[in-house]
C-alpha cells in the first residue's frame, strides 16, 4: 500500500483516533461527480441528542472532503431540508460560477433538487465548505465541513489530524438555543455555549512518541475568534488559510496565541513528545482562562524523529504584485447609518440592519440592482485599504482571491497569503492582491450576525 492510500484508510478508520468523532474522509477520485446529500441529523452533545442538525452524513458531522491539486473534482448537491440551500468552498479559487453565492453566482438549491459543482482547485492547502444560503442557521445547525486539497506529492509526515472548530448553542436540555440576538449582533456576535473539535469536547488523539503530525485546524463557528495555544509540545507552523507561509508565524503559545476567526486555517507542524503518555493539548485562551480544545497523546512505537525533520510545503503560485504601482481602493467597515430592514428572499435574514461596508448595508440576497463595492480590472494590482470604524473584530472573507497583508496603522502582520483578515478595532490594513480571477465575489464578514445584519457586498472582477 502506498503512503497516500495508507494516509486516506487511517484517516477514514480513524487512526490514532485522528477522526473521533467525524464521519471519516470523503476521498475525490477526480471522476465521476460525487453524490452529497443535505439532511437533518442528531447527535449526542450532552446527556441526550440534540436534534434538528444538518449534515452531509446521517447522525454524524460533515466529512473531510479531499482531494489532489491540479485533480478535476466534481459533486452533486442535494437539499433534502424543507429551507433552501447552497454550497460555498470557502477560500477556493475556482471559476465564478461554482462559488455557491445564490442570486450572485447560482439560483438557490430548493428542497428536492440537486446543484452540479465541478473544479480544479489550482492550490493545495486546508480549506473548508459550509452553506451560503440560510447561512446563519445551517451553519449553526452544524453544516461545516473541512476540504483539504493535498499536495501533488505528499509531504513528508508520520500522521494526520484534523479539527474542524466550532461551538454550538446548546441548553441544558440539549436542544438548540436562539442562534442570535440583535443586542449581540449589533456587537461581537454570539458565543455558543458548547465548544468541540469534531463535534467533540476535548477529544484525545494518539500518535507514535517522536512522530511528526501535521495538524491541520479550521475554525468554522459562526462567531467565535480563537486564540490558540500548544501547550507542552514542540513544532512549526507550516501554512495560514491554505497557503505555505511567505514570513514566519510564532509557535502558538500561551504567551503568543495565534488568532484564528471564522473563516481561518492553520497547518501545524507538531513533533510528539518521545515518551510515552505524555499530552499536548491544544486550547483557546479565553479572556476567563485557557480552555482545552484538543489533547495529543504519544502512544505506540516511537518513531525518533526531530524537529530538522520537519518538511516545508511547496509554495502555490499566487501572482504577485508591486504595492508601489498598485490601485488603491478605499473601503470603510461599521456601523449602518441607517435602519433598513433587509429583503428576506429565500436564503434567510435576522430582520435587522446593524453593519455596513462604506456605509451602504447590504440590503438582502435577492435585492436587484446592487452595485460592487469595488470594480477591478482583470490581471491589474490593486491595494485594498481596509478600515474598520467600529470597536469589535471583523474576519473579512474575500471569495474567488487571495491576497497579503503590506501595512496596518495598529499591528505588525506577516504578509502571507489569505483569503480572510481579522480586523482588529480602529484597524486601517491595507492588503495586496492581482485581481486573477473574473466574476462577482462575495466580500463580507465572516461573524454570520455581522454578515447578515449589513456587513457583506461583492467585488467585480472584469
Amino acid at each position: 500500500m502506498d503512503r497516500r492510500s495508507f494516509l486516506t484508510l487511517s484517516g477514514a478508520t480513524l487512526m490514532g483516533a485522528a477522526l473521533s468523532g467525524t464521519a471519516g474522509v470523503f476521498a475525490a477520485s477526480g471522476k465521476a461527480p460525487h453524490d452529497l446529500k443535505i439532511q437533518t441529523a442528531r447527535y449526542k452533545f450532552l446527556d441526550g441528542f440534540t436534534e434538528n442538525m444538518v449534515s452531509l452524513s446521517k447522525d454524524a458531522p460533515p466529512p473531510v472532503i479531499r482531494m489532489r491539486q491540479g485533480e478535476p473534482f466534481a459533486a452533486n448537491v442535494t437539499n433534502t431540508l424543507a429551507e433552501a440551500t447552497a454550497m460555498h468552498w470557502h477560500g477556493i479559487r475556482l471559476p465564478n460560477k461554482m462559488d455557491g453565492v445564490p442570486y450572485l453566482t447560482q439560483w438557490p438549491i430548493q428542497q428536492g433538487e440537486t446543484w452540479h459543482y465541478a473544479y480544479t482547485s489550482k492550490d493545495a492547502g486546508t480549506y473548508w465548505y459550509h452553506p451560503h444560503c440560510m447561512t446563519m442557521d445551517q451553519i449553526a445547525r452544524g453544516l461545516t465541513g473541512v476540504l483539504i486539497v493535498d499536495e501533488r506529492r505528499d509531504p513528508d509526515f508520520d500522521a494526520e489530524t484534523i479539527l474542524n472548530l466550532r461551538d454550538f448553542r446548546i441548553g441544558e436540555d440539549g436542544q438548540f438555543l436562539a442562534f442570535s440576538s440583535p443586542r449581540r449582533a449589533s456587537r461581537a456576535g454570539t458565543l455558543g455555549t458548547v465548544m468541540t473539535a469534531n463535534w467533540e469536547q476535548n477529544p484525545v488523539y494518539r500518535h507514535p512518541p517522536g512522530a511528526i503530525v501535521r495538524l491541520r485546524v479550521a475554525a468554522t463557528d459562526t462567531t467565535r475568534i480563537y486564540r490558540l495555544a500548544l501547550q507542552g509540545g514542540a513544532g512549526r507552523v507550516l501554512a495560514a488559510d491554505g497557503h505555505p507561509l511567505r514570513a514566519p508565524l510564532s509557535w502558538p503559545s500561551p504567551e503568543r496565541p495565534i488568532v484564528l476567526a471564522p473563516g481561518q486555517r492553520l497547518d501545524i507542524a507538531l513533533l510528539m513528545p518521545a515518551d510515552e503518555a505524555q499530552d499536548v493539548v491544544l486550547t483557546h485562551m479565553a479572556a476567563s482562562g485557557a480552555k482545552p480544545l484538543a489533547t495529543f497523546r504519544s502512544n505506540g512505537t516511537p518513531v525518533k524523529r526531530t524537529l530538522g525533520d520537519i518538511p516545508d510545503l511547496p509554495a502555490n503560485e499566487v501572482p504577485d504584485a508591486d504595492p508601489a504601482s498598485a490601485k488603491i481602493i478605499e473601503l470603510v467597515f461599521g456601523w449602518s447609518p441607517d435602519g433598513l430592514k433587509p429583503n428576506n428572499g429565500i436564503c434567510g435574514t435576522l430582520g435587522y440592519t446593524f453593519w455596513s461596508i462604506n456605509r451602504k448595508p447590504w440590503p438582502g440576497d435577492a435585492v436587484e440592482g446592487i452595485r460592487p463595492v469595488a470594480e477591478l480590472r482583470l490581471g491589474q494590482s490593486y491595494v485594498l485599504r481596509m478600515r474598520n470604524e467600529s470597536p469589535n473584530a471583523h474576519p473579512i472573507h474575500l471569495h474567488g482571491l487571495v491576497f497579503r497583508p503590506i501595512r496596518s496603522n495598529k499591528l505588525k502582520r506577516a504578509s502571507n497569503w489569505t483569503d480572510t483578515i481579522v480586523l482588529t478595532k480602529n484597524e486601517t490594513a491595507d492588503v495586496l492582491l492581482v485581481a486573477d480571477n473574473p466574476g462577482d465575489w462575495a466580500f463580507h464578514c465572516h461573524v454570520i450576525e455581522h454578515q447578515k445584519t449589513g456587513l457583506a457586498g461583492y467585488i467585480r472582477v472584469t
